[in-house]
């Protein structure tokens, strides 16, 4: 499973990217339950953020879901943080 992340707005508007490939790593049931929760409670469509907040473009092998600060439900909220921390940045 290849779930990458997009990150976009914020104070400095800086976009940031990574992606994570679950192929072979011992925690990949644990990554692909997170990307399933994600993607069964996502948005099609971007959905109206806050001034200043943050943007997220969360893609699951070919199934992307949208989702903007302060509404993101706790599952989003983990595997954005996983993936920015643990994922290959990407251009």
């Amino acid at each position: 499973m290849r779930i990458r992340v997009r990150r976009t707005g914020g104070f400095a508007g800086i976009e940031r990217h990574a992606e994570v490939d679950t192929s072979g790593r011992p925690d990949a049931r644990e990554w692909h339950a997170l990307a399933e929760q994600v993607i069964a409670t996502g948005r099609g469509t971007p959905p109206m953020g806050v001034p200043d907040g943050f943007a997220y473009e969360i893609t699951v092998d070919d199934r992307t879901i949208h989702c903007a600060d302060p509404h993101l439900t706790p599952p989003q909220q983990s595997l954005i943080t996983k993936t920015l921390k643990e994922g290959t940045p990407h251009v």
